[in-house]
């Protein structure tokens, strides 16, 4: 019943989301075309455009208010992450024509024994909902997908909520739902092999 219900909410939470007609028109409106967007590594002067994206993805996604407090957390969080700049982790964002930061992922090492099997973590992937349905979401996960490869990861794990509408899209991307020990399906994908991606074309050799 629980599954049931999930669904249910991903689907009226879908719903609201503006159609790809609609966003081509928008893009149309600002004078941008697909050419105009550029994916890249983040830095650590990207920090306050950054917080400010990852408080305005959240609240379109879940709901809340883009206030001082929640915009000074998601700072300190993220230069938090910057002062140990390593190979355990990278991050990339997505820039429409004027420079301005629309989306960004986040890719981690990951170890937990519940988990074995599972050696990277799309721990963040979000895009400003303007942008959504036009094929953005889908470069920048398999340029995700490409800078765990580099490292070597082969399998990659993402934890979400199931009332998220954004689990069609992992599910788009060939993800499989990660269920408890009840069965229930509480956000969760798994990707048991990454090279899929590599051998059916999506990322050049």
């Amino acid at each position: 019943m629980r599954n049931q219900i999930n669904t249910l909410i991903r689907q009226v939470k879908g719903w609201r989301r503006p159609s790809k007609k609609d966003n081509e028109g928008r893009m149309r409106a600002r004078g941008e075309t697909m050419d105009c967007i550029i994916i890249r590594d983040a830095t650590e002067a990207d920090v306050v455009a950054l917080s400010k994206l990852h408080v305005e993805c959240w609240n379109q996604t879940y709901g809340g208010r883009t206030d001082e407090g929640a915009l000074k957390l998601r700072e300190s969080q993220w230069r938090e992450i910057f002062r140990n700049v390593n190979d355990s982790w990278f991050c990339l964002v997505v820039e429409n024509k004027n420079g301005e930061l629309i989306g960004f992922a986040k890719g981690q090492k990951y170890r937990h024994e519940a988990l074995p099997q599972y050696d990277g973590e799309l721990n963040k992937i979000y895009l400003l909902r303007d942008y959504q349905r036009l094929g953005i979401g889908r470069k920048l996960f398999l340029m995700t997908v490409k800078k765990f490869l580099v490292q070597g990861i082969n399998t990659m794990v993402l934890f979400g909520i199931p009332q998220n509408p954004s689990c069609k899209f992992h599910e788009a991307m060939k993800g499989q739902r990660l269920l408890d020990d009840a069965g229930i399906f509480q956000g969760g994908y798994g990707w048991i092999d990454l090279q899929q991606f590599v051998l059916s074309g999506d990322i050049p050799k």
